[in-house]
């Protein structure tokens, strides 16, 4: 019998404030969290922002590439897709989009309503850039749980101790959507070859011994290899109020990102094939109906 080596304890490699964008001509507000362009900090991850989205919304659009993930804070999110997908989101739910070899889509506050919601962009490695297109509406009520005391733990993807989450994805990530009362301390185990990424919806907690308030990423780099366990350690104060952490984590690809508007490729002929394929009519058409007309 030999002894488990103990998880290795993550520290926080950097700590990054959100940039503030304002009004734009899609949301009445937009924040970036995780900016575009430096991939070799961020990967797997490639972008995320927060929106609160109202009318016209992100009107019809193709991806290739990449998946998104989308989780819908506040309010109700309409989703249409040349495949025929089409639904209304609410607050709790998860949008799990698969682009693969090119979908349009559309995303606007349903019912004329607001929606705050938050956009991740995960990476695809070159060998499956051109996957088969996916749609996941993962309910909020459908999401696996792991609780300990003080602390719910909702498993979006990947696994959290017997929990493990809906998501059917193509580059295995852990995603977790974490509460936390006052006073409470939780560790997250997590690969030790993932980069990892805690983002702070509300609240303030200590993520490795560094406190962070609402709107702040921490970040830590891989420890160790793959297939060794490693924690995250997090903790709240004496606020009376609770919590909320957004944790992802994933497995660098290490591979060349060329990236331009909707299309995440790894070369530039990529990029200009995409165009090409997308105004070709190869992604598809824009169906006439959805489930709520436009504006609706």
């Amino acid at each position: 019998m030999t002894a488990q080596t103990p998880p290795v304890a993550r520290r926080v490699s950097r700590v990054v404030d959100p940039v503030e964008l304002g009004p734009t001509p899609m949301s009445a507000r937009s924040t970036l969290i995780i900016a575009p362009g430096d991939d070799a900090w961020t990967d797997p991850f490639l972008l995320m922002g927060e929106e609160l989205v109202n009318q016209p919304g992100f009107d019809w659009h193709p991806h290739r590439g990449l998946e998104t993930v989308t989780l819908i804070l506040d309010g109700a999110l309409e989703h249409g897709d040349s495949l025929g997908n089409a639904g209304v989101l609410g607050p709790g739910d998860v949008q799990w989009m698969t682009a693969g070899r090119g979908v349009i889509h559309r995303e606007v506050a349903a019912r004329a309503e607001h929606a705050r919601v938050i956009q991740l962009w995960l990476n695809l490695p070159s060998r499956l850039k051109f996957v088969a297109t996916g749609y996941q509406d993962l309910r909020a009520g459908k999401h696996a749980v792991h609780t300990e005391p003080g602390v719910l733990v909702q498993v979006i993807s990947g696994e959290t101790g017997a929990a493990r989450g809906p998501a059917v994805n193509h580059w295995p990530v852990l995603g977790v959507v974490i509460t936390l009362d006052p006073r409470t301390e939780y560790r997250q185990v997590i690969d030790g070859a993932e980069r990892a990424f805690a983002y702070v919806i509300a609240g303030s907690v200590r993520v490795a011994g560094r406190t962070l308030s609402a709107g702040r990423t921490a970040w830590s780099d891989p420890v160790s290899g793959q297939g060794e366990p490693s924690t995250l350690a997090l903790a709240t104060g004496d606020a009376d109020e609770r919590t909320t952490v957004l944790l992802f984590a994933g497995r660098p690809i290490g591979e060349s990102v060329v990236a331009a508007g909707p299309f995440v490729m790894n070369t530039r002929a990529e990029i200009e094939q995409a165009f090409r394929d997308f105004h070709s009519g190869r992604f598809g058409s824009i169906p006439r109906h959805t489930r709520l007309p436009a504006g609706a």
